[in-house]
């Protein structure tokens, strides 16, 4: 038991200093894409962060029993998902709209598309409670569209466009958070995040060739080294690495709460460093959005908390299964 709370104290540690690194990327990733193409940018942050990885193995992974190939596919398939088609939505998203609002909407979308995805699929209950939750976030995130693309201009054009993007952005991360403890079932950590990592590093590659002849190498500053070193090395492999072993010891739900952290990192920052500023509409959405995810991600850990007894069927509105909670992703555990 002593164990277990240490194991759960060091994971929620490292989930604090994820989230403190990927609230500050958004700022730091917009400064690079202001120098360099988005796709180009993607690969800078996560080229260098599969490299780091591949040397953490190379040094300090354990001599481990060969892994099978229906395993890797399925860690390969999480970097498709979590680094390259995230990253190709979240960079593309950035040259287009303030990163003020992929700080918002990504992080606070993405647990309650979680949650709906878990309900979706019949894995857990769809209390009347998670569902106004669901209803109130997802109603938030339609009011913050509204706001940025308020004006009928083209700057907010853009801006709801890039919107669009942090959006889609955001159910990438919700399928890569889900698809974590089938990937950590059969695979430790740090070559999870590498055959994650390298795997969308490869495809974040492709997608950059055409842009890479156009980017003038021996212009760009050694702040924009730093911080592609301090993104790279970072936000991508170490802040990935502790993610995928706190979904290992307190599940993705857990995880997914945590992330209510990033957008006062991300907000900050993007203030501070940026000068970036909300449309007032977009506080409301914002506010409301909050709102909803945390009435779903709190209803949820109190519905498949060890040991609580289970509620009344007349008070559940959808299927429910006994045994789902303690298995299920929101239950705080990898399945």
């Amino acid at each position: 038991m002593e164990g277990n709370r240490t194991a759960q104290a060091q994971a929620y540690l490292g989930l604090s200093l994820t989230m403190l690194m990927w609230g500050s990327a958004f700022a730091s990733s917009k400064a690079v894409v202001e120098q360099v193409p988005p796709a180009v940018a993607a690969l800078l942050r996560f080229g260098g962060g599969a490299l780091a990885l591949v040397c953490a193995v190379a040094v300090f992974g354990k001599p481990a029993a060969p892994v099978p190939f229906r395993m890797r596919a399925r860690a390969c398939l999480a970097g498709v998902l979590g680094v390259f088609a995230y990253n190709g939505f979240f960079f593309w998203g950035l040259s287009l709209a303030p990163s003020l609002d992929g700080g918002i909407l990504i992080p606070v979308l993405s647990p309650v598309l979680t949650s709906l995805f878990v309900l979706l699929a019949g894995r857990e209950r769809a209390s009347a409670a998670r569902l106004a939750g669901l209803a109130l976030g997802l109603a938030g995130a339609a009011v913050f569209f509204v706001g940025a693309g308020g004006g009928a201009t083209p700057a907010s054009s853009t801006r709801l466009a890039g919107d669009v993007c942090y959006l889609l952005a955001a159910l990438c991360w919700s399928g890569y958070t889900l698809l974590a403890p089938r990937v950590l079932a059969g695979v430790d950590p740090l070559r999870a995040t590498t055959y994650a990592t390298v795997t969308g590093a490869a495809l974040l590659a492709l997608l950059a060739a055409p842009d890479l002849a156009h980017v003038p190498w021996a212009r760009l500053s050694t702040g924009l080294w730093l911080n592609v070193a301090y993104l790279a090395v970072g936000a991508a492999a170490l802040a990935n690495l502790l993610y995928y072993r706190a979904v290992a010891s307190v599940g993705p739900a857990s995880a997914s709460l945590m992330m209510f952290t990033v957008p006062a990192v991300s907000t900050l920052c993007a203030f501070v460093l940026l000068g970036e500023t909300f449309h007032p509409l977009q506080v409301v959405g914002a506010a409301v959005l909050l709102a909803g995810a945390l009435l779903v991600i709190t209803r949820a850990r109190r519905e498949v908390s060890p040991g609580r007894p289970p509620r009344s069927p007349r008070r559940v509105l959808g299927r429910s299964r006994p045994a789902a909670g303690a298995r299920s992703a929101a239950a705080g555990r990898p399945r």
